[in-house]
């Protein structure tokens, strides 16, 4: 059994991409996901602590993450939870990972524009078409 998390946070590290020699595509980055609390004393929300993860995406998501998420976006994302324990000769450590169902852009952020992919056979294409609606469009309604 598998735990489903979603986290929003921080993309703290270049996105890697990858393809195994059998073709399949990985893509993976940390993820930086900071606590935040208001502080009654001083009236002012301060940092808490910072979680952090390893996101990791396989197949046509983690193609779609390449051209789409940087190092320094904030992010969404929902997937399945794995921690496990590791140990070398002199260390120990956990290691908590996420493998990626969805990723997205955390739009309390900022704005994004979204390019549909259309499936022809068996490859997926990006459409040429701009967004009928825009931001001053939809602001002019």
């Amino acid at each position: 059994m598998s735990d489903t998390i979603t986290i929003t946070g921080l993309i703290a590290t270049t996105p890697r991409h990858v393809v195994t020699s059998e073709g399949l595509p990985i893509t993976s980055f940390r993820l930086a996901s900071s606590q935040r609390r208001f502080d009654k004393a001083t009236s002012t929300w301060v940092d808490a602590s910072t979680n952090w993860y390893t996101v990791t995406s396989f197949r046509q998501l983690a193609i779609n993450a390449v051209p789409s998420l940087s190092k320094g976006d904030r992010i969404v994302v929902s997937g399945r939870l794995r921690i496990r324990d590791w140990q070398t000769d002199d260390r120990t450590g956990t290691n908590v990972e996420i493998e990626a169902e969805t990723l997205g852009h955390d739009l309390f952020w900022g704005t994004a524009v979204f390019t549909r992919l259309v499936a022809l056979g068996s490859d997926a294409q990006a459409t040429t078409a701009e967004a009928e609606t825009t931001p001053e469009s939809v602001a002019a309604v």
